[in-house]
């Protein structure tokens, strides 16, 4: 069974940053694109980067310059570096595994951003 976990979020300071890590259990096959999507209170979830892969990375225009998504196929785990946090960044952050099977995709459970002096 395929279990995806974030960790990693937390409260920062405006300017700060987080890095967010999602690990991802069981066997997944045929994985297309790794990414992030965000929830913010009160708003739609909106996405924020993935990682195709064949390594192209893409990303929101809101995180552009400011976030960085990467990962480790041995640990078959996804990250985002965040730097320049800023408070519209608070959000429950989502990552997911997308598949080429049936168009599967595995989501994680989410991890709290808050950002606030």
């Amino acid at each position: 069974q395929v279990q995806l976990v974030e960790s990693g979020g937390g409260l920062v300071q405006p300017g700060g940053s987080l890095s967010l890590s999602c690990a991802a259990s069981g066997s997944i096959r045929s994985i297309t694109a790794m990414g992030w999507s965000r929830q913010a209170p009160g708003k739609e979830r909106e996405w924020v980067a993935a990682l195709t892969s064949a390594g192209s990375t893409n990303y929101a225009d809101s995180v552009k310059g400011r976030f960085t998504i990467s990962r480790d196929n041995v640990k078959n785990t996804v990250y985002l570096q965040m730097n320049s946090l800023k408070p519209e960044d608070t959000a429950v952050y989502y990552c997911y595994f997308g598949t080429g099977v049936a168009g599967v995709i595995y989501w994680g459970k989410g991890t709290l951003v808050t950002v606030s002096s």
